[in-house]
Parts: C-alpha cells; structure tokens; sequence
C-alpha cells in the first residue's frame, strides 16, 4: 500500500545513517541528535547506538 507524500519505510533511519556519517563523529551524542532530528522508532536509535558508537576501552 503506497501513499504519496508518505516516506518509505525506514527511510528516515537511511537519512539518520547517512546524516551520522556525514558528521565524522559516531558519538552517543550525535546518534541521540539524529533519533530526533529524523523522528526515530526506540528500536532504531537502539539499532544505531548498538552498531556505531564507540565503546570507551
């Protein structure tokens, strides 16, 4: 079922992907920046975090 004007799914998660990148910076702060700036689900920003930060060693 599409809609016009409605996004593809996980589309907003390939911008955060994308916009993330683009920072140089995978830090728990930009990714909790790109959650809201993209409006994203729990489960994608816990998918980012999990998948990008960097651990402290």
């Amino acid at each position: 079922m599409s809609k016009e004007g409605i996004l593809p799914e996980k589309e907003n998660l390939r911008r955060a992907v994308k916009w993330i990148s683009d920072q140089g910076n995978f830090s728990l702060k930009v990714i909790e920046e790109a959650s809201v700036r993209f409006d994203l689900s729990p489960s994608d920003e816990s998918f980012l975090i999990k998948h990008f930060s960097k651990k402290e060693e």
